[in-house]
Formats: C-alpha cells, structure tokens, sequence
C-alpha cells in the first residue's frame, strides 16, 4: 500500500501535515528535536514497519508542512498528538525518539492514554558522566532565539545540550540540512520543556510516571554515549513494569533495519 498524505487540524486550529503508511494496528511516531518527517529517522522507521502496521508521520507544529500558533505552549503539542491519533478511530500505539519521547512522557501524564509506548534514548542527564546542562542554559537558548539568532541557538544547542564535539558544530553550517535546521530552530522552545529539568545530573523522580498503566519500553544503542545508556537504563527503572533494550551497534543515530525488529516484538 503506498502512503498517503493529508492534514489535519489541532484544536487551536493549527494545520499539521502528516503521512499514513501500511495497514494493521495502529502505531504514531513522534520526532525528536528538529527532525520532521522530511528531515530525520521516522520516515524510514515507518516504511520499515508498514508491513504489519499502519503508521502515522507527521510535522510537530512550526517544521515541514504544518503551521504553528504563538505563545509556545506544550499543551498545543498535546492537542497536536491528539489530533493524529483520532484519524486512527482506534487506540494506539506510540514511538517516540529523544526529546519526542519526552513529549510522549508528558502527554500521558497529562491524563492521556494509548495501548502501549516505546521510548528511544530519551536525552536525560541523570549522572556525572557528562556535564549537566549550564544554569543559564534555558534562559540563554530563549534570549537567542527571541532575537532571530537561530543558527547560534543551533550551536548552542548541539554544543551545550546535546554535547557534540566543538568542531563538528563549527561546521553545520557547512552541513546540507543547515538552512532546515535554522528554519526550524524557533521549535526547540518546545522540546527543551520536555527533557531540561532532567539534565542536571539528578537520579531521577520516583514517583514522575508511576501511574501510567500500560506496557512502556526504553530503547537505547549500545553505541551511544555512556551518560546516555545510564539515563535510559534510569529511565526504565522509573517507570513500573517498563522494559528496557539495548540494541547493539547503534547510537543515537539509530536504523531502522535494526529499531524495526524490536518495536515489532514490543507492539505485537
């Protein structure tokens, strides 16, 4: 079945693209920071796993295809997901990767409930094996932006929050996805709301996603930075009854060849 395309309003009546692939169980992909369905992994995840599911992509609010509203308000992206997930007519599944994970953390504890969630390496800093974010990091990433200053915000960010090496941020401006990136920048705002006040270096709350009720497995590559692992093994501890993988060779960067298999084994 070849996928489909469309769009769909959020209750603001913000105008989201979004891409329906396969047949099956129902099962929405939620990106990380920046990506959107043209520009990041899920794009691939979703053909990948279309053989046995139907699989919604689609543009957070402010990237690819879909519109945004001001102020920023995460309850937006909420309603956003909600509206997604009501093309299906059924319960769901969901997947989300680094900070979408965080977003799909907050959704369900604002009352919301689906069938079952995977989470990849959802970027909490829950120890001292990477530096936590700096003090100033929120209030300095928001003054960059509310000054237009996205490609320094996009430094700011990769270096600061995401702990790429010096030079190779030096160089995305170099990078073809570049001008996406600083297009998109303004998004961030979001996703930091939902990751930041767990990348201190703090063990994490017991009792934050205790009540969620539903299957939830944590996913990391065995690749991947140690501080990374520690918070996603952390992060599955946090969470009752929750699994927890590691898959070998992969980072952050995950393929799907390799992710597919697993959530096909979680989702059912």
């Amino acid at each position: 079945m070849e996928p489909t395309t469309g769009t769909v309003d959020s209750k603001d009546g913000t105008t989201l693209a979004y891409t329906r692939y396969g047949s099956g169980p129902t099962v929405v992909l939620v990106d990380g920071a920046l990506a959107a369905q043209e520009f990041g992994p899920n794009k691939a995840l979703a053909e990948a796993l279309s053989s046995k599911y139907t699989v919604y992509t689609y543009d957070r609010r402010g990237r690819g295809g879909s519109g945004d509203n001001l102020p920023v308000d995460i309850e937006r992206e909420y309603e956003d997901l909600d509206a997604v997930i009501d093309l299906a007519g059924e319960p769901v599944m969901l997947y989300g990767i680094s900070s979408g994970g965080g977003l799909i953390l907050d959704y369900l504890r604002s009352g919301r409930t689906v069938r079952k969630v995977a989470l990849y390496e959802v970027p909490f800093v829950v120890d001292a094996t990477r530096p936590p974010l700096p003090d100033d990091y929120l209030e300095h990433l928001h003054s960059l932006l509310a000054q237009g200053k996205n490609g320094d915000a996009i430094k700011y960010f990769m270096r600061q929050g995401v702990r790429l090496p010096a030079l190779l941020v030096a160089a995305f401006p170099l990078f073809p996805g570049w001008s996406h990136l600083k297009t998109v920048a303004p998004t961030m705002a979001y996703d930091i709301q939902y990751v930041a006040a767990f990348q201190r270096g703090a063990k994490l709350p017991a009792d934050r996603w205790s009540e969620f009720g539903i299957p939830v497995t944590v996913i990391a590559g065995s690749k991947s930075p140690e501080w990374m692992r520690n918070a996603n093994a952390a992060l599955a501890q946090a969470i009752p009854g929750a699994s927890h993988r590691v898959l070998p060779g992969q980072t952050h960067l995950v393929k799907a060849p390799v992710l597919a298999p697993a959530l096909i084994e979680f989702f059912g």
